[in-house]
């Protein structure tokens, strides 16, 4: 055997390469006031590979969904202290699980309360009783999807991240030679202090994965905020924001 080959790892990798880990697993969180859906449900979708917690009620839902982050979360609709609307409004209004995938579980025919769920902004439903491949299906699909918005996201800053620093220099150096900085305070384009924050990390060369990772939110919420500030500057691009908020003191 040469020297080589007694270095080989046995696992076949060659000496140079690094093993790659396995992704982890989705975190999904399952909030039902029934005990026995809970847990048979929860075991289904164990056995096909997530990572599942549970809750017995919105409340406790909430308490669980702030400490775990979940991908996903699925959700009963009547339950008490807290239903399926009351948690999805308190998860959509929360900074950083406002983009966090939800699913309803509701009862078969409820047309008017699937309807008030999507207006509420859940993303989609599951009618009970249900088949629980699709089950699995329909979670599989909204993981992928929300995979898919991330990872084209993270494409998006990684190729125009460069770019933008490198305009952000230009207009800031433009800007010296002129001395057409005006003194003009956020306060007097009503801007929240989320809002001057998410500007601040514009101006400096931050996209959007960054900004929602800088903030410890999501980069739905951040998408959001970006687009008030267009809104609100009068302004149609991220270079064009820039400009505007250097040219008005609106950032460092």
């Amino acid at each position: 055997m040469s020297q080589n080959e007694s270095l080989s790892r046995p696992d076949g990798e060659s000496p140079g390469e690094e093993a790659v880990a396995p992704p982890a697993p989705a975190r999904l969180l399952l909030v039902d006031d029934e005990p026995g859906l809970r847990t048979a449900v929860q075991a289904y979708l164990e056995d096909e590979g997530f990572d599942v917690s549970t809750a017995n009620d919105g409340e406790e839902g909430w308490t669980a969904a702030q400490e775990l982050i979940p991908d996903l979360v699925i959700s009963d609709v009547m339950m008490p202290r807290l239903d399926g609307y009351g948690l999805l409004k308190r998860l959509r209004a929360d900074e950083r699980l406002g983009g966090t995938p939800v699913i309803f579980l509701t009862a078969k025919g409820m047309t008017a309360d699937r309807i008030e769920g999507f207006q509420a902004g859940v993303d989609d439903y599951i009618p009970k009783p249900f088949d629980p491949d699709e089950l699995v299906a329909r979670v599989r699909n909204v993981v992928r999807r929300q995979e898919r918005l991330l990872a084209e996201a993270a494409r998006y800053a990684d190729a125009d991240i460069g770019q933008m620093a490198l305009q952000i220099t230009e207009i800031r150096s433009l800007l010296q030679q002129t001395g057409a900085r005006k003194s003009v305070t956020p306060a007097s384009h009503s801007f929240t202090p989320r809002e001057a924050s998410v500007l601040q990390l514009v101006a400096e060369g931050l996209m959007n994965k960054e900004i929602a990772r800088r903030l410890e939110t999501s980069i739905r919420n951040v998408e959001k905020y970006v687009s008030r500030l267009f809104t609100k500057t009068g302004t149609t691009s991220r270079t064009e924001l820039v400009r505007y908020a250097l040219e008005n003191g609106l950032v460092d």
